[in-house]
């Protein structure tokens, strides 16, 4: 069985465009912003014996504001320049009641059968209380990047860190 960091896709992998102190996907590539030591931190991941995964709610598509195909060209461009192994979306609103949508643990369980992976020796790395409920509903470790949204956070977290490369360097110190 593999190991895994799944990551949160928008403020994690990229950076989330903030309103009003809440954080909302890139509306298209213009709006794309990828940290510049995005890459060197999952590529350590990587070196570490981590299968790197992304899991994301993109609500937008079913809220119809922006489209499925835009979603996918953000992720191919992303996946063109990191090294990230699998993205799996949940394209649905909270009305769905699907199990895919975080903070349910679908889209992380998904992820794990198909690249065989241990999810208890694997990592959920996100910047909202719903990555980190799905993350502990799916058996992971937790990791929180408090970026002081305006919003709920999450009652309980294994580690609560202030960016990616605390978040990694918190994975690596406990793996």
């Amino acid at each position: 069985m593999n190991k895994a960091v799944f990551l949160d896709r928008d403020g994690v992998v990229n950076r989330a465009v903030i309103r009003e102190g809440k954080p909302y996907p890139p509306k298209d590539l213009s709006e794309l912003v990828v940290p510049p030591e995005c890459s060197g931190l999952l590529e350590s991941l990587k070196r570490a014996g981590y299968v790197i995964l992304v899991v994301s709610n993109q609500p937008d598509v079913a809220r119809g504001t922006q489209s499925r195909d835009t979603v996918e060209l953000i992720n191919a461009t992303l996946q063109a320049s990191l090294p990230i192994d699998d993205f799996f979306m949940c394209y649905h609103d909270d009305q769905a009641h699907c199990l895919c949508r975080k903070p349910k643990p679908g889209l992380i369980l998904q992820a794990a059968e198909q690249h065989h992976v241990d999810v208890s020796k694997s990592f959920m790395i996100g910047d909202r209380w719903r990555d980190i409920e799905a993350g502990i509903s799916a058996g992971c470790r937790t990791v929180f990047i408090d970026y002081g949204y305006a919003e709920m956070r999450p009652v309980y977290v294994d580690y609560c860190v202030g960016g990616l490369r605390d978040a990694v360097a918190m994975v690596m110190a406990n793996d």
